[in-house]
């Protein structure tokens, strides 16, 4: 039985090196993991204990993994990572169609893999409403509406994650590390420098009424930036 205060994974791969591996590279002291063969396994694991996220492979004994993750998905809220070869675009495909979250190409290095590890743990630990409302915006993640004052504006793909996760934590600073790792899960040592300022300042630019002297997304200086809830 997995323990209350651990994140808990569980890893459905019958490679038993792979899935040795993934623990391997993963392992913490806020963390543990149940590792299933196959789907049977991993149906049983799911009536007697609450994950925070899975890893699934797709080709499996006894099953299709992209099967398997349209039927629990029906039920279950935490995240779900795939594990596809490279050359299997249609399966990324077709898994991110069947409810998946995100998708981790085999072979993958280990930095890459507890990047995005990370990043869909705190997505589902920090999780806020589809909808977020104030006097002034209203923002639908969900249906990707976003309205200041009463009037629609469109935001960029990396605009959006970057506002989620401010307004999920409102009066909170969030490093940028933090906001690096969320914005771009796949890693971030090939993100440019200043590819999380570039997103603020357009942020800014689509919500303040004076950018250079914003009111709602706070620099703090040397620590980060902070949305400032009204």
């Amino acid at each position: 039985m997995l323990q209350k205060n651990r994140k808990s994974v569980m890893i459905l791969e019958d490679d038993d090196d792979l899935s040795e591996g993934i623990v391997l590279s993963l392992q913490s002291e806020e963390l543990e993991f149940i590792v299933c063969r196959d789907i049977a396994e991993a149906r049983e694991s799911l009536k007697n204990n609450v994950f925070d996220l899975l890893i699934l492979d797709i080709c499996l004994p006894d099953g299709s993994g992209l099967d398997f993750c349209r039927e629990i998905r029906k039920y279950v809220k935490f995240p779900i990572a795939l594990l596809t070869a490279k050359d299997m675009e249609l399966d990324i495909v077709k898994g991110l169609e069947s409810g998946a979250d995100d998708y981790i190409t085999k072979p993958f290095s280990l930095m890459v893999l507890r990047a995005r590890i990370r990043a869909l743990l705190r997505r589902n630990g920090a999780e806020c409403p589809k909808e977020y409302r104030d006097p002034t915006f209203l923002f639908r993640f969900e249906s990707m509406e976003f309205y200041k004052n009463g009037s629609s504006f469109e935001l960029s793909k990396t605009e959006q994650r970057i506002l989620y996760l401010l307004v999920s934590n409102p009066k909170q600073i969030l490093s940028r590390e933090r906001l690096l790792e969320w914005v771009w899960p796949e890693g971030t040592e090939y993100v440019e420098d200043n590819a999380l300022s570039v997103g603020i300042r357009r942020l800014r630019d689509k919500l303040e009424e004076d950018p250079s002297n914003p009111v709602f997304i706070k620099t703090i200086y040397g620590k980060g930036y902070m949305w400032e809830s009204v």
